[in-house]
């Protein structure tokens, strides 16, 4: 109990704020550590449960490996939650220098979140930064990969009807890759882009070079390399070229008929809103009309 009670007085002190409405309860394996409220006690299990599964495909897939125990904090009230990350957007995070992940429980039945997929994703940002450290992980990289390992879900709530990525590519206002290495706007537009756009990229080399691509990748940051001399090792091409033609077969997937057709709901709503309020004002022109009519009539 003592022990216990120490590694929650120490996993307290590395929140930002309060989080508990009581002490919470703490499961312990050799893998994890997982600190919750009783009434999160099943899906305290349910992290154990999914654990292991969950680290053995992050390795894989990025070829590095997950030696450390990560600890999760399962929070139980969505607004203790956004009191601790400042913001309503988010559903978890990630704290890399204290190896832990902190989760917003209550959204991990809302599609697209599940707690296998947030968690796959947090740890992914967590290994990440085991191995890659310093600037040789710009945030654009960090939040594509973690999207790119966890099937595109991210820790941020986004519009699944709306796209802003395809907006900005049909203007020509997307934000450079260089712009997002050292952290995301805060704007919401602007963060929603930068994590589409990260996303988009890390799929995009994926789909040219393979997942063996992501990870000659990964190992180079890893041995060192900064983020231009590990693109030039790994794909024979420099971050600006493979930006470039991303960016180019984006356009190219990119039209206004794809674009309509996957706002075509919402670009049928404002017609019938404008249809509506055309007929309103067709109505009010011809009451008006009948009441000067008849004003008229009875001045003769």
């Amino acid at each position: 109990m003592r022990i216990r009670r120490l590694l929650f007085l120490s996993l307290v002190a590395l929140l930002p704020g309060s989080v508990w409405a009581e002490e919470p309860a703490v499961i312990q394996t050799d893998e994890v550590i997982v600190v919750f409220e009783e009434s999160l006690r099943s899906a305290a299990r349910d992290v154990v449960d999914i654990y292991g599964a969950v680290k053995q495909e992050l390795e894989t897939m990025l070829g590095l490996d997950l030696d450390f125990r990560p600890k999760v904090l399962l929070v139980p009230d969505r607004e203790r939650f956004v009191k601790m990350v400042g913001s309503a957007l988010f559903v978890a995070f990630a704290a890399p220098e204290q190896q832990l992940v902190v989760i917003d429980y209550t959204r991990m039945t809302t599609d697209p979140f599940t707690l296998r997929t947030t968690l796959k994703h947090e740890l992914c940002h967590l290994i990440l930064h085991r191995h890659i450290t310093g600037d040789r992980l710009p945030t654009w990289l960090d939040e594509g990969i973690a999207q790119w390992t966890s099937e595109g879900i991210a820790e941020i709530i986004m519009d699944g009807k709306r796209s802003i990525l395809r907006q900005a590519t049909l203007s020509g206002n997307y934000i450079r890759m260089a712009e997002l290495a050292d952290g995301f706007p805060r704007d919401r537009r602007s963060l929603m882009l930068a994590y589409e756009e990260s996303r988009s990229f890390v799929e995009y080399v994926s789909r040219e070079f393979g997942p063996d691509g992501i990870v000659s990748l990964l190992e180079a940051l890893a041995a060192g390399d900064d983020v231009d001399t590990a693109f030039g090792r790994a794909f024979s091409a420099s971050l600006e070229e493979l930006e470039t033609t991303w960016y180019r077969d984006l356009r190219r997937r990119t039209t206004w008929l794809t674009y309509l057709t996957a706002n075509l709901y919402g670009i049928l709503f404002f017609v019938a809103a404008l249809i509506t309020i055309g007929g309103f004002i067709r109505i009010m022109i011809k009451k008006r009309r009948r009441y000067v009519e008849e004003e008229d009539h009875l001045a003769e």
